[in-house]
């Protein structure tokens, strides 16, 4: 039976859904809902106002190792820029570049590549600034350059994020299921969402690169002089720089060896990661910096969790609010018999609608499309985690499969492809293009791929 505060958070929902479509933060919503539910659930103002509090701890709590593992892999790739090891990782990729087509796969691949480990937000301009001037020269469009690196990096990548796990990890957390079968699955869709995109994307602008010649290639390296070139005058120590790749390269190689032969997953799989990150950047600034390293490592640590809490903090206060609507933490934050307020929601309109059709699917899809309005395409997740799990009827296989189309649409649009004011503009930036016009070429690709990845998602794997 619905109770008031159900009816409370429901209404938060939708106006929390509505403030992202008018792309707002939904930040203030969130808390002011989580208080209205607290002071009257509670009975008691100074309970709401607790409340408040309550919901960001535990959504803090269930986060923070999501926070610690992108913090200490941003960490680890400024630890590595200190001698250029981080230009050495991607130098062998530019003597490839001999063809369009090449030029295209190498940044592909590159961005895919430095992604998994470092996240596509630091990722993204490091691979643009050394592979994008090779590329272009090659006769590569730098609008063909940047739609590769956002919908390899931006859109595939981030939304399966299968070695760092910050994005399943949000998803399965408001979902209620095991991480590894939103990682499993989201990567899946991911791929085959990527791939679609991408060959599309080629297919469709074939014309536009068979027409780019060297006046085109001229005319753009002159007018982007000093945005897509790395900086020349940046500290190299090529011998320091060789070893760093060497053992980076030979860490992670044992990192997703272990995963598989050891079956390593979920929250043990972060572990590792990131332990092995820690001791990476302690050899790389002893070696780099000697004693001094003792200092710097601070500060590189320090520089990796700001950026994680920038890029991540504001979704403490929106998990908190969507924690109220999962059976499992909200009793945690009002107390003992406290219902989980979606769920029971959930469990009525699920049976109006069937939960394992196209209806369901392409409902979580369009939904987390809306919630990647906002341009960041994590404050979504705990929405359609959330509301997966309330949709499907206590049936994991269903949660997960829901939950993972659900972040396919919030991040593939929000994350950085087809949103114009999210990190879409450091990718445009970068390569010196508008960023209308990167959206409007990312726009059928990206469609098209999750549309294909929806249906193979209730195909084959509710």
């Amino acid at each position: 039976m619905l109770t008031v505060s159900h009816w409370m958070y429901v209404i938060g929902v939708l106006l929390v859904v509505l403030t992202m479509i008018f792309r707002r933060n939904v930040v203030i919503p969130c808390v002011f809902f989580t208080f209205l539910i607290g002071w009257y659930y509670l009975g008691s103002v100074v309970g709401g106002v607790q409340v408040v509090f309550n919901a960001s701890l535990v959504a803090a709590k269930e986060l923070f190792s999501i926070f610690l593992i992108i913090g200490l892999m941003v960490a680890l790739l400024k630890s590595l820029t200190a001698v250029g090891a981080d230009k050495m990782m991607v130098e062998p990729m530019r003597k490839l570049m001999g063809s369009p087509l090449i030029s295209y796969c190498v940044i592909i691949a590159g961005t895919v590549l430095i992604s998994l480990f470092f996240w596509p937000t630091p990722a993204v301009p490091l691979i643009g600034a050394l592979l994008l001037p090779p590329a272009v020269r090659a006769g590569l469009p730098p609008m063909m350059g940047a739609v590769a690196l956002a919908l390899a990096g931006q859109g595939m990548t981030l939304a399966g994020d299968v070695i760092i796990q910050g994005a399943p990890g949000l998803t399965a957390g408001s979902a209620g299921v095991p991480i590894e079968m939103i990682t499993y699955k989201g990567g899946l869709l991911a791929v085959i969402s990527g791939v679609i995109a991408l060959t599309l994307a080629w297919i469709l602008n074939r014309k536009e690169i068979a027409a780019f010649g060297s006046k085109e290639i001229d005319e753009y390296m002159n007018s982007n002089e000093g945005i897509t070139d790395s900086d020349p005058n940046k500290t190299t120590d090529s011998g320091k720089g060789k070893i760093l790749v060497w053992a980076l390269a030979i860490s992670m190689l044992a990192v997703v060896i272990s995963l598989f032969a050891f079956d390593i997953k979920g929250g043990d799989a972060s572990a590792l990661l990131g332990g092995v990150a820690i001791l990476l950047m302690i050899f790389a600034a002893l070696l780099t910096d000697g004693i001094v390293g003792f200092d710097t490592i601070a500060d590189y640590i320090a520089e990796g969790l700001v950026f994680a809490f920038k890029v991540m903090g504001p979704i403490i206060p929106i998990a908190g609010f969507f924690f109220l609507g999962n059976g499992e933490t909200s009793p945690i934050i009002l107390g003992e018999g406290a219902p989980g307020f979606l769920f029971d929601v959930g469990e009525i309109v699920a049976e109006v609608i069937p939960p394992t059709g196209f209806f369901a699917a392409f409902g979580l899809l369009g939904l987390g499309a809306i919630t990647g309005l906002d341009g960041s395409g994590f404050s979504g997740l705990p929405v359609v985690g959330t509301l997966a799990a309330a949709m499907s009827g206590g049936d994991t296989n269903v949660t997960a499969t829901l939950a993972a189309v659900g972040q396919m649409g919030s991040i593939w649009f929000g994350g950085g492809t087809l949103v114009a004011w999210s990190s879409l503009v450091a990718v445009a930036g970068i390569s010196g293009v508008p960023v209308l016009d990167l959206v409007r070429k990312n726009l059928i690709p990206v469609l098209s791929g999750l549309f294909v990845s929806t249906v193979f998602a209730v195909l084959f794997l509710m």
